[in-house]
């Protein structure tokens, strides 16, 4: 690596790929099963209570999406660690959750999203993009995993190493953004946890398919998904713990569609946390939505970025930047920023918060560069007048 984030190439089969995953990334990896342990300890949960935890939704893993534990027993093995220790730091958000709920407790994330229609981006592209905030102590082991597939489209994924996935962009043109959502349901409902479903998104072929995905499946956990694609479409779709009730989708109204860290929709059943678990979340959102779905002009790359490098609430702004008066345990960054380019297959991205960090690009348009199956009708160049 020359410079930017650790790049991680598998490919193969799912035993094959993750074991490679596990082996080439296997230091990153043992760091972030550290950073976790000391995550649940600061929540008051220890990390043989995690483990048990983590178990308890291995049934709904097996019923749902049971390609995904042969990943886990993969990194597993690759990396020296067991399938417990792997599978428990993909429950990371389930077991956080479960901590917070009923406890009055911060919830360690700040994640601010946007996805712009083409007409909206001055490069006439559609565009995804957001700052992942985390704890401040488990931002060095962050890779963009890179995966050739024979089973499925290819795709890349910006992530902790030993997780199975984070913000995606795919073979097919589609690129996902991810904020974490906090409900009075959230550690109180088993399903698919939060990770795994986020991994199950890469294998889609289309916006509409993600959406079937995520409503299709009953989740552990509240989440927000924000998706574009290469041909101009863009949806959010907020989620509680649930089936398909508890599934909102937000289409754009202006070309652009905006997210934070609370609901926008009512929580069927249940209802919101973040008043008291990320209050900062509104202002974030509100400054988004001035400086990108608002916005007079289309959008640059320089806008975008100046956008996600906001600094208005400092630190728990838009750009994040560790408390120093905070507990080292509760200090949280914006640990990259992340611009998809669904159309041309690239990713730019910060080792960091946007304000201070180099931006790089990754440009994997020979990697992901042909869908991976045909879609089911050729999309017409000009409509047809008679039909």
């Amino acid at each position: 690596m020359s410079g930017g984030l650790p790049r991680v190439r598998v490919s193969g089969d799912p035993a094959a790929r993750s074991r490679q995953y596990g082996e080439f990334a296997r230091d990153l990896i043992h760091a972030t099963r550290e950073g976790y342990e000391r995550a649940f300890d600061a929540k008051g949960v220890s990390w043989s209570a995690a483990v048990e935890q983590a178990l308890t939704y291995v049934p709904w893993i097996e019923q749902h999406t049971p390609g995904l534990l042969e990943e886990i027993t993969g990194i597993a093995d690759g990396s020296g660690l067991t399938f417990a220790e792997i599978l428990t730091i993909n429950c990371r958000s389930e077991i956080l959750h479960a901590a917070t709920v009923g406890a009055s407790k911060r919830i360690f994330a700040e994640c601010t999203s946007f996805a712009i229609e083409p007409d909206r981006s001055a490069s006439g592209e559609s565009v995804v993009g957001q700052n992942w905030d985390w704890l401040e102590y488990l931002s060095g082991s962050t890779i963009l995993l890179e995966v050739d597939r024979d089973d499925g489209p290819n795709y890349v994924t910006l992530v902790e190493a030993g997780l199975l996935a984070k913000m995606i962009l795919t073979q097919n043109g589609i690129g996902i953004g991810v904020n974490t959502l906090a409900s009075s349901l959230d550690g109180t409902t088993r399903g698919v946890p939060f990770h795994f479903l986020i991994r199950s998104l890469a294998d889609q072929p289309h916006i509409a398919g993600v959406l079937e995905q995520v409503a299709g499946l009953p989740r552990a956990a509240s989440g927000n998904y924000i998706v574009a694609n290469g041909d101009g479409a863009v949806l959010n779709i907020e989620t509680s713990p649930g089936g398909p009730g508890n599934v909102s989708p937000q289409f754009s109204t202006n070309g652009a569609v905006v997210h934070a860290n609370h609901f926008s929709s009512p929580v069927p059943g249940g209802y919101d946390l973040a008043p008291f678990s990320m209050s900062d979340s509104p202002v974030r959102l509100g400054r988004i939505t001035r400086l990108v779905a608002n916005a007079d002009e289309p959008l640059g790359d320089d806008d975008l970025r100046a956008a996600l490098s906001d600094h208005a609430e400092w630190p728990n702004s838009v750009c994040c930047h560790p408390d120093r008066g905070a507990d080292p345990d509760e200090r949280w960054k914006t640990i990259s920023s992340v611009v998809m380019h669904p159309a041309r297959r690239s990713i730019d991205y910060t080792a960091g918060p946007p304000c201070e960090s180099v931006w790089w690009t990754a440009d994997y348009a020979e990697f992901l560069g042909q869908p991976s199956a045909p879609r089911a009708q050729n999309k017409p160049d000009l409509c047809d007048p008679g039909s």
